[in-house]
């Protein structure tokens, strides 16, 4: 019996670890400072808004208005797309990474 207890309890733990990255497309990028501002309009942001508040971080609004705030790795990644990109607004990425809680570790992201 208990080693049957420590298998599913072994088997629980792994779970999360087997779930696959999730993949959003075409979704609005802002700096965090800004997420709450602009969630009803976020394509209005300005990619000069995002740069001036890049130290909050950076995240995605979701197609159904939530917040999901990157984790280092993000920012970094999106840090250096914004730097170089020539878009005023309309700031959109495609991107992959593990969902935990209200951060998104992030695999890979392309801004559009």
């Amino acid at each position: 019996m208990k080693a049957l207890v420590t298998l599913l309890a072994a088997g629980l733990l792994a779970t999360p670890a087997l779930a696959a990255p999730k993949s959003f497309k075409n979704v609005s990028v802002v700096d965090v400072n800004c997420s709450s501002k602009v969630a009803d309009n976020a394509d209005a942001h300005t990619r000069e808004c995002a740069l001036k508040c890049k130290d909050s971080g950076f995240g995605i609004v979701t197609e159904d208005k939530q917040f999901l705030k990157f984790d280092a790795a993000g920012n970094a990644k999106i840090m250096r797309q914004l730097q170089k990109s020539k878009e005023a607004d309309h700031l959109r990425v495609n991107v992959k990474g593990d969902v935990d809680g209200d951060t998104l570790k992030v695999d890979s992201i392309k801004l559009l």
